[in-house]
């Protein structure tokens, strides 16, 4: 086993503070930061995880129907996302990659905004400031550099706000993710490396680049890192609220491996069958985030049937207006396209912005 600096998990520990049958179990470290997590608090990440499902799963038939253009699914993956989320404080501020729509739904992005750029009439979703959560990157791993800048621009301030970047494994092997490991080191950025393993990098396999767990890599670095269950959304609650109590009090960067697994396509345009062994993904259905918060709040006497109801509403109410929100987003000028590239007025957007407009009045199409 590895050494580890006093007050840090083994390296090669899995923490999991709920196993896959829903029983509790006790972690010394970790426990007095999950000690809230009990009653309606564990009923409300049901709820959060159960509704996310729901909105990934209309947002997958909206595609199938031709209401998207694509979707990056998150089956699977719900308490990574709702774990680490509910985690954070309101000034804190997210880096996502293209998956993280449950942070989003946590983080107080509406629903239809989530669809903006999936549905091709927005370059953006929301305003990232209302909400502290940037809007989705496409280029694999560029989001850690950006957090990585903004957790030390917040160290300059004197604040004691923390980032958090969300990447996949195979973004780890991004130049981008190391380079951006190397700063955050180098300044003591208050930035929280959050990577969901997934298991697959589209259709490669984590193994494929990665022979030792993906958190070993961060202490070489200099970075501490933790490897937990991330289909225990109470474990990935504690070691979220841990790294997170570092970053704020000035202790540098951590780095977080949740270990779960992507039950569906890497995209909308992705077919898993063509490369995913139905027995690996039979074994990690038994690990399902939802069924086993599910066996522990029934165990417990706290998921009754009244409260069961109130979530399946909750979470059909929601998936309505999502889909509903979709449907209605309007259709946008066409030249707005050149709308909030640049912050100040650019002469060779201008151009580019006049050139496109003549085109568009040479076919007979209105130029707005």
């Amino acid at each position: 086993m590895l050494d580890s600096p006093a007050g840090e998990p083994p390296r090669d520990e899995l923490v999991q503070l709920l196993d896959p049958a829903g029983t509790r179990t006790e972690h010394p470290l970790y426990e007095p930061y999950v000690a809230d997590a009990t009653g309606e608090r564990l009923l409300s990440l049901y709820e959060d995880m159960v509704v996310v499902r729901r909105l990934d799963v209309e947002a997958t038939a909206l595609q199938r129907q031709g209401e998207l253009g694509l979707w990056p699914p998150l089956l699977g993956q719900e308490a990574a996302q709702v774990g680490s989320a509910r985690a954070l404080r309101d000034d804190d501020f997210v880096f996502p990659s293209y998956r993280e729509n449950g942070v989003a739904y946590c983080r107080g992005v509406e629903p239809r905004d989530l669809l903006r750029v999936w549905r091709g009439t927005s370059q953006s979703g929301w305003d990232p400031y209302a909400v502290s959560m940037a809007t989705p990157a496409i280029v694999i791993g560029a989001q850690t550099l950006h957090a990585v800048g903004y957790a030390v621009g917040c160290r300059r301030d004197g604040v004691d706000t923390a980032a958090v970047t969300y990447f996949g494994d195979g973004a780890t092997t991004q130049g981008d993710v190391n380079e951006a490991m190397v700063f955050a080191a180098s300044f003591g950025a208050p930035v929280v490396f959050f990577c969901q393993n997934n298991h697959w990098a589209i259709s490669e396999p984590v193994g494929l680049q990665a022979q030792r767990p993906i958190a070993e890599r961060a202490p070489g670095f200099g970075i501490p890192s933790v490897r937990v269950d991330g289909n225990d959304v109470l474990a990935v609650l504690a070691v979220t609220r841990w790294a997170l109590e570092r970053a704020h009090r000035g202790d540098g960067p951590t780095f977080i491996e949740a270990v779960t697994y992507r039950m569906g396509p890497h995209t909308t345009s992705d077919d898993p069958t063509r490369y995913v062994d139905p027995l690996q993904r039979e074994e990690w259905a038994g690990k399902d985030p939802i069924a086993r918060l599910e066996a522990h709040l029934r165990a417990q006497g706290v998921l009754t049937e009244q409260a069961e109801a109130r979530v399946a509403a909750r979470a059909d109410e929601v998936a309505a207006a999502f889909r509903a929100g979709c449907t209605s987003l309007p259709q946008p000028a066409p030249l707005s396209i050149f709308d909030h590239v640049y912050a100040e007025p650019h002469v060779g957007l201008d151009r580019q912005r006049s050139q496109q407009a003549a085109y568009l009045r040479s076919i007979g199409e209105v130029a707005e």
